[in-house]
């Protein structure tokens, strides 16, 4: 081979090897997040790559094509990715199906509705193909919290007997009789209802007993079956969207899920008016929840109030203190609450949200259907919210500032944002990180809770059975 020859090899094989680097994919990185509303797995990549995909019922498993690439180290690194205690996959199999064909193949615990879709580069990812396996069958939440209320052992008896021993037949039964057989009064009617009875009816002891009784009653049985106060708590971010990131690495998603494991177990040991209080999370484990779906779910449960936790981030470390947002039917209340409302409505961009979905449309319609008693509402529950945290730390602002957060368009549940801290300011990190910090600060948040239903009792419901 002449020197004319060997020049002319070699510049076919560089063309060759552009000619591949060009058509190839690379593979960035892969990730799998569990959790029991749905399970996510990703495929990040330097360009877009197409797919097919195939859903097996029997047993149930899901195959998925994916066009122009080979089956590299990164990929088989989804099959250690998947742990047991995965609720919906039970392992992952991957293979080179054809030469730049890799097949997938998703081995699941239960029926699925798959969505697999792909989202275009925001933020700090490129290219991700993604994978949502969804229970074809959806588990009811608001079931589960009056089963683990039903769980609970009823309170003891009272130790004082009363005056009348209500075994035994006396003018009371009838009474009591009259009393099951129709709705019950408020309490106002209730009294005045007792103090008309029939001259001679009952005696002062017989009241007195009746009114033992009915309170014995009111305490030996579960008030969670007639009536659960459910606050909806709702850590911002999650799964693929980190949120804001501290200067020493904290991460916006952890900080605010650990403020509302704290705030849960607090509102769980709370009685109000007689009535339980329950704590639902829209998600209680590192996983992306849409912004609709955080609202879809408090409405699911019948929320009577809905609080979604963040922490604040600027691009300057000086900001510091505590804020609460509501919503605005027309402008924010001021440039800073705009660009909050704004930053905070991308996190769907983020996290990745399937568009073509085919409810989407529709759920993003409710969340134009803001009413002005929410919003009133809204505002009376963030001034009590503020009043409570200002005893703990510093606010950032002192009334509650409004702008069109998309995840506050509950029509009919009173909803706040609170942004517990700076997160980008050194010190408010450090405090964020520390237990005594968020002990307190869900000590705060507990007290404005408490401090809004005072002057706002719940409104009754038809008992759940």
């Amino acid at each position: 081979m002449n020197r004319r020859d060997f020049v002319h090899s070699g510049t076919l094989v560089l063309l060759l090897g552009a000619q591949q680097i060009a058509r190839g994919t690379s593979i960035l990185a892969v990730r799998v997040w569990p959790a029991p509303d749905y399970s996510r797995v990703t495929i990040e990549s330097d360009t877009l790559l197409a797919f097919t995909q195939n859903f097996v019922p029997n047993p149930p498993r899901l195959a998925v094509d994916v066009q122009g690439i080979d089956l590299n180290p990164a990929l088989k690194e989804l099959v250690a990715k998947v742990g047991s205690d995965d609720p919906n996959i039970s392992g992952i199999r991957v293979g080179q199906f054809s030469p730049d064909v890799v097949r997938l193949v998703f081995d699941l615990k239960q029926p699925v509705a798959p969505q697999v879709f792909n989202l275009a580069p925001v933020a700090a990812y490129r290219h991700r193909l993604v994978f949502d396996l969804y229970p074809a069958v959806q588990a009811d939440p608001l079931e589960a919290l009056i089963a683990e209320r039903l769980r609970e052992p009823p309170p003891p008896p009272p130790t004082t007997k009363p005056a009348v021993a209500l075994t035994a037949p006396d003018p009371l039964g009838d009474l009591i009789a009259q009393r099951d057989s129709r709705p019950p009064l408020p309490p106002k009617a209730a009294s005045s209802a007792v103090t008309r009875a029939p001259q001679g009816a009952l005696d002062s002891g017989a009241i007195s007993a009746y009114s033992d009784w009915a309170r014995y009653q009111k305490r030996s049985k579960p008030a969670a079956t007639d009536r659960l106060i459910i606050i909806a708590l709702d850590p911002g971010h999650g799964g693929e969207d980190p949120g804001a990131i501290g200067p020493g690495g904290t991460r916006e998603k952890d900080v605010v899920l650990q403020l509302a494991h704290r705030l849960r177990a607090r509102i769980n040991a709370t009685i109000v008016n007689g009535n339980a209080m329950r704590a639902f999370l829209t998600r209680d484990s590192d996983f992306f929840v849409p912004l609709h779906v955080r609202v879809d779910k408090a409405r699911r449960v019948q929320a009577d109030l809905f609080i979604s936790l963040h922490a604040d981030a600027f691009f300057t470390p000086n900001p510091q203190g505590a804020s609460v947002f509501a919503l605005s039917q027309g402008g924010a209340s001021s440039a800073a609450a705009r660009w909050m409302a704004a930053k905070e409505n991308k996190a769907d961009l983020i996290g990745g949200l399937n568009v073509k979905a085919k409810d989407v449309q529709v759920k993003r319609a409710l969340l134009d259907m803001s009413t002005t008693a929410q919003i009133k509402d809204s505002l009376q529950l963030g001034s009590a919210m503020l009043s409570a945290i200002k005893r703990v730390g510093k606010l950032h602002k002192p009334r509650v500032e409004q702008a069109g957060f998309a995840v506050l368009k509950a029509p009919d549940i009173p909803s706040v944002l609170v942004e517990a801290a700076f997160i980008s300011n050194p010190d408010e990190e450090a405090k964020l990180n520390s237990s005594d910090y968020q002990d307190k600060l869900a000590d705060a948040l507990m007290r404005g809770i408490e401090g809004y239903f005072s002057k706002n009792p719940p409104l009754a419901r038809n008992r759940v059975t």
